[in-house]
């Protein structure tokens, strides 16, 4: 197994957790009064989103993705059929907030949708922060990968720009774990994909934020889900903290909002390219469901499978 794949996911799946405690809170004051820097992982407040989680639990973005992982283990890959199947176990009896994204979705499943087509029209950025499973799995395959990406998003936000989002950041990743730094890898994926796309845009001006502070710089492009606010957002905190993992995902977190679906992607990049010497050991032994995720990604690594069998 390659540690940054390793990483990449745990690293995704760390700052969700890190995220939890203070999630959806947007007056980022309030956050640095009330709760200080947020460097690891609390149970979120009576009263929160998540008041039935635990310290190193996850939002529902995190559960999703884990649905992902567990999916894309048992079948050696990505089958939307078995991903739909368990994505709606999840949410049968959920102990967790239920997003209009899944609650529209579910409506949709109800009513007789087809599993491609049920997808709500959600623009949030979260469907796409889910894939850092299906790149551990493809990242040798970026075309499997971006089909694979881009139908998972689909199926629970079905908007052009949250789908495109989701290839983008796949795009990144591959370059990233193949040894490209990640800000050349962000303009390298717009100038070969997405010149003249929104996304284009978003990438530009995240990057010539960088260095700028960081609570400040959120608040400007936007603290809330939607893509056109976030995405930039992402773009600034992989610039800026390049070379620092922890600092990306305390700022992400104490800029406030939706700082676990930003927390996501960040996670997933600089995680794939600073490797596990970058994630605090905490942030690994706190996490609840980290002996299963390990379990998880060996039961996926195509590759060791592929060399077993040679």
């Amino acid at each position: 197994m390659t540690d940054n794949r390793r990483s990449m996911v745990l690293a995704s799946f760390a700052a969700d957790s890190l995220a939890l405690g203070v999630h959806w809170i947007y007056d980022a004051e309030k956050i640095k009064k009330d709760f200080g820097r947020v460097e690891g992982f609390r149970k979120p407040l009576p009263g929160s989103y998540h008041p039935t989680k635990e310290k190193g639990e996850f939002t529902h973005y995190g559960d999703q993705t884990l649905v992902l992982l567990e999916s894309v283990a048992a079948k050696r890959g990505f089958d939307p059929a078995d991903f739909s199947t368990r994505w709606r176990e999840l949410f049968h009896g959920y102990r967790g907030y239920v997003d209009q994204a899944t609650q529209m979705t579910l409506r949709n499943l109800e009513r007789g949708a087809a599993v491609e087509e049920a997808g709500s029209s959600s623009s949030d950025l979260s469907g796409a922060a889910r894939i850092a499973p299906l790149v551990f799995c493809y990242h040798r395959d970026p075309e499997t990968l971006v089909k694979a990406a881009r139908a998972q998003t689909r199926m629970t936000h079905n908007n052009p720009l949250v789908i495109d989002s989701a290839e983008f950041f796949a795009r990144v990743c591959c370059k990233v774990l193949a040894g490209t730094a990640p800000v050349q890898a962000l303009t390298e994926v717009v100038a070969q994909r997405f010149e003249g796309h929104p996304l284009s845009a978003w990438v530009k001006a995240g990057i010539d934020s960088a260095g700028e502070d960081a609570v400040s710089t959120i608040v400007r492009f936007g603290q809330s889900c939607h893509t056109d606010e976030a995405f930039p957002g992402v773009v600034y905190l992989i610039a800026t903290y390049e070379m620092d993992l922890k600092e990306a995902l305390v700022q992400a977190v104490m800029a406030g909002g939706d700082s676990a679906g930003r927390g996501l992607l960040v996670g997933m990049v600089l995680g794939a390219y600073l490797g596990e010497q970058a994630l605090p050991k905490p942030w690994v032994s706190e996490l609840k469901r980290a002996a299963d995720i390990i379990g998880l990604l060996e039961k996926a690594d195509r590759e060791s499978e592929e060399k077993v069998n040679r």
